[in-house]
């Protein structure tokens, strides 16, 4: 009973250690979820502003502000599309860690550009902006030579794979309307029988000699079909014929 009660004790412990378990990985899961929603939120709230700002705004501000837009939507549609492609294409690792190591100037650029928005200088502001202009126009276009690049990449993985599926089914369509005809055992001619194997000094001919029956029955006149009809017998009236003389 003991042991009995020991075993049933520690399935009790079992349950609740993965009860807890479980329950803390959905908590973590349903908190990420929330983080995710959040900085989606934020960064709508944000690339909403931007546009705002480069529109209401002239001069050194709007141009920041759609600096700062376009440095932002490169990177997002960037690292979408990697992602994405990473999960069914393992050669785009390597290409996630050139992104990462992109994001990193792209990060602190748009730090600084957020910090530049803020600043009264807008002399010295207005002498950076060539800088800045270069910078994010080379951290864009590399976000942009990597995004399509992997769709380019996908786009021909998928197109080849479409033409070998396409020449398959063609295959596949031609067994399928091949068929033939199987003659039925009726109208198969009998196979011809194999002839005997032949021995001796006669075996190059292609008869034997007539035996003793066979012989007397050549030598035998030809009998009709018919039997010819029997002498015609003499009536009374008529006169017998007398020899004639020799002398």
């Amino acid at each position: 009973m003991e042991a009995v009660g020991a075993i049933v004790a520690l399935l009790v412990v079992l349950f609740l250690v993965l009860g807890v378990y479980a329950t803390v990985k959905v908590v973590r899961a349903a908190k990420r979820g929330v983080d995710r929603t959040i900085l989606e939120a934020r960064r709508t709230v944000e690339d909403t502003t931007l546009r705002a700002k480069s529109f209401a705004q002239v001069g050194t501000a709007a141009e920041l502000a759609q600096l700062r837009l376009s440095l932002r939507s490169s990177m997002r549609a960037t690292q979408d599309v990697l992602h994405a492609g990473a999960a069914a294409d393992a050669s785009l690792k390597e290409t996630l860690s050139l992104f990462d190591r992109l994001s990193t100037h792209g990060h602190e650029l748009d730090d600084e550009l957020r910090r530049l928005e803020r600043d009264p200088d807008k002399a010295a502001l207005a002498a950076r902006l060539p800088d800045l202009r270069e910078r994010t126009t080379q951290i864009t276009k590399a976000a942009d030579s990597l995004r399509w690049s992997a769709r380019d990449r996908a786009r021909r993985f998928a197109g080849d794979d479409l033409d070998s599926l396409s020449t398959q089914i063609d295959m596949e369509a031609g067994a399928l309307r091949h068929w033939t005809t199987e003659p039925s055992p009726a109208q198969t001619p009998p196979p011809w029988p194999e002839p005997a194997p032949e021995t001796g000094r006669d075996a190059e001919q292609t008869w034997t000699e007539p035996s003793g029956a066979d012989r007397k029955a050549a030598q035998e006149p030809t009998r009709h079909a018919i039997t010819p009809p029997a002498a015609r017998a003499a009536y009374p009236w008529e006169k017998k014929t007398k020899p004639e003389s020799t002398t």
